[in-house]
């Protein structure tokens, strides 16, 4: 789950790391008087859940009112189209307006899982303000790593080796110091996958400001962060994701166009993999859970059916608590207004009943004898 500029740097300056003064507003009497009250020259930020927003003129330093009304009725209310949004853009609702800061350097600063090693791995450049990916592909040498074990913390040493490959003054350490320890404890108390601040800014007074903070949290864990579960943004997310969690389904929007329906998370990339391996591009990833019912089943198929770029369903069900009758029923109740092509691979806990169910219905479904066989008719289907 994503959260806005805004609400991370209100988590930022709640673990004693430094934000510029900003206020948000939805409206453009309402961010005008904002920045009177700040003062000329301002930042405006919009505020959406992708990257890049600078580059896609999303951000702006404004001189006086009338450069600033011009650029709000620009970007309020409007889609905006960045280099992580997809061609559609995501909705900007709020802005952010913020008083600007004397930059004297900008840093990168991140902390992400590793899973290879099974740490915390906090990730710092002396390049900060660009894609950490486009430093890394330009210039990997200026991508500094720094790997945390869970049981021991973030250790003073861990803090000086970053501060020395930085090649911060001696006088930044302690600033330096509370700036990691803050991001550290952000990230092991609220469940944090990713947290980042691109660019750290080091300002002319040599005091480290976050100039703008992106936190991922991990949605399997949202339901012991009721403090983050309301900061969410419905509207910047896929409204089918939404629509996913609501009936316990795990779902993962993707850009191919064969839709999945799968009990299991291990079967679901199965599925994936096995449709690339055939030629074809999996619109989603979806699990409907070791004890699907068949309103799961109903819900996950309205759910693939939502996606405009669907050409073609592919059912694999491999019955174990899951019943493939179960299964059977909930398809045959979504499927009357189901117009794409249908293949459906069942084995396991009732599968002849699951037959003879989609059998005796009046949908027209393709049967494959296993999951090789599947993909291939799925893809071949849509040919």
């Amino acid at each position: 789950m994503k959260i806005h500029e805004y609400q991370a740097k209100k988590i930022l300056s709640q673990n004693n790391i430094q934000v510029p003064k900003g206020y948000i507003s939805n409206s453009l009497e309402g961010a005008l008087n904002v920045a009177q009250t700040l003062g000329y020259p301002c930042v405006i930020k919009a505020q959406v859940h992708a990257g890049g927003r600078g580059k896609a003129g999303g951000i702006k330093l404004v001189k006086d009112k009338n450069e600033a009304s011009i650029f709000i009725k620009s970007i309020l209310n409007k889609n905006l189209v960045t280099i992580q949004s997809g061609p559609s853009g995501q909705p900007v609702n709020t802005i952010l307006i913020e008083t600007p800061c004397s930059i004297k350097k900008e840093l990168y600063l991140g902390m992400v899982i590793d899973r290879e090693y099974d740490k915390i791995c906090i990730i710092a450049s002396s390049e900060g303000g660009m894609e950490i990916e486009e430093i890394a592909v330009k210039d990997p040498d200026k991508i500094i790593k720094q790997w945390v074990d869970l049981s021991t913390g973030v250790c003073s040493y861990h803090i000086r080796n970053l501060h020395t490959r930085l090649n911060l003054p001696e006088t930044m350490y302690k600033s330096f110091s509370q700036c990691i320890n803050g991001l550290y404890n952000i990230f092991v108390n609220n469940d944090v996958s990713l947290v980042e601040i691109n660019p750290l800014c080091i300002n002319k007074q040599e005091e480290i400001v976050a100039l703008d903070g992106k936190i991922v949290f991990d949605s399997n864990a949202l339901y012991r962060l009721p403090h983050i579960v309301s900061l969410m943004d419905k509207e910047q997310e896929n409204q089918r994701e939404v629509k996913a969690r609501e009936s316990n389904l795990n779902y993962i929007a993707l850009d191919g166009n064969i839709g999945c329906l799968v009990n299991g998370a291990g079967l679901a990339m199965s599925t994936m993999d096995i449709i690339k391996y055939s030629g074809g591009e999996p619109a989603n990833f979806l699990d409907v859970g070791g004890s699907a019912t068949k309103d799961n089943v109903r819900d996950a198929l309205n759910i693939i059916l939502g996606d405009k770029n669907v050409k073609a369903i592919l059912i694999n069900v491999f019955g174990g608590i899951a019943r493939c009758d179960v299964i059977a029923s909930g398809i045959v109740e979504a499927a009357k207004d189901i117009n794409v092509p249908i293949v459906a691979r069942l084995e396991g806990t009732k599968v002849l009943e699951g037959r003879d169910i989609l059998n005796n219905s009046k949908i027209k479904i393709t049967f494959a004898a296993d999951l090789l066989d599947a993909a291939r008719k799925s893809v071949e289907s849509i040919k």
